[in-house]
């Protein structure tokens, strides 16, 4: 029988495949191993059951992606949701920037939520959210100690395949564990089942959560900006678009060009200072990694 599912993990060449609730264990038809294909957590596969087991298969072909996560390697993600701290540690304009450039590169929806809102001034909280909503992205200020916004976040997320992505000590734990109370102890509880502890994960998997599923991502609070070419930085800045028009040169770096819509858009406070601020300590970031490699 030919269906068609989604992987939720893969260890020592086989994957296992969500098939409407039903999990089959698979490997990889051999005309797929003798071409180049790279199958991975996240990727919605076509695949022939076992006419003898109904638990095993063989995947024969990995469908169109939507998107795609190279680091951590995940595909089709509905949501990426970007968890930064208020306070204890202090909010980072530059970490959530380079967050949300990993997600505009990798066509990713996004949303931000911003923890421990119990520790933080209204007024400091919303001039913060403030930033990010006036650009159009989704934000979220929570509380996991007086559960402050997370009915909102949990109905948001039903149904979705998510991803959290942060530094530690933001609080992700305290939040996926109010959305879904016990959601890291199945993590965990995986991580033993294939031998390997969940400190030292290297492959990322689909855990159930909250109707959905939870993308259990390693090392997403590392943000690597090394794949992005520095031209192509601009357009991960989605509030740029509407100013470069009246830029007098195309591409323009907006940093030393003498007529630059963006470098009037930031004097007007049209564009957010923080925003440009990280634009341009990113962009630098860039331009050495790609003359460190040149050598």
């Amino acid at each position: 029988m030919v269906t068609s599912g989604l992987v939720v993990r893969s260890y020592s060449g086989y994957y296992y495949v969500d098939c409407a609730g039903v999990m089959i264990t698979c490997k990889v038809k051999g005309h797929m191993k003798q071409k180049r294909f790279s199958l991975c957590t996240g990727d919605r596969v076509q695949l022939e059951v076992n006419p003898d087991k109904a638990d095993e298969g063989m995947i024969t072909a990995i469908l169109p992606r939507r998107n795609y996560l190279e680091r951590p390697t995940v595909a089709n993600l509905d949501l990426l949701v970007i968890t930064l701290a208020l306070v204890q540690p202090d909010f980072s304009f530059l970490i959530a920037d380079k967050l949300l450039i990993l997600a505009e590169a990798a066509t990713v929806p996004v949303l931000l939520v911003l923890t421990k809102a119990d520790l933080t001034a209204e007024e400091q909280r919303e001039r913060i959210a403030a930033v990010y909503r006036k650009i159009g992205y989704e934000t979220f200020v929570i509380s996991s100690k007086t559960g402050e916004g997370i009915d909102a976040l949990r109905k948001r997320l039903e149904g979705k395949v998510t991803a959290f992505g942060g530094p530690s000590g933001v609080g992700k734990s305290s939040a996926l564990n109010a959305i879904q109370p016990g959601v890291l102890r199945t993590t965990g509880e995986i991580s033993t089942k294939i031998s390997r502890g969940k400190h030292t994960t290297r492959y990322t998997e689909l855990i159930p959560f909250n109707g959905g599923y939870l993308a259990d991502t390693p090392g997403f609070g590392n943000v690597l900006m090394e794949n992005l070419e520095p031209e192509a930085l601009p357009a991960c800045f989605p509030e740029f678009r509407q100013f470069e028009a009246a830029c007098k040169f195309s591409p323009c770096s907006h940093t030393h060009e003498p007529v630059c819509g963006v470098k009037d858009a930031v004097r007007e406070n049209r564009v957010a200072p923080s925003r440009y601020a990280s634009y341009l300590s990113i962009l630098e970031e860039l331009k050495e990694n790609k003359a460190r490699n040149r050598r």
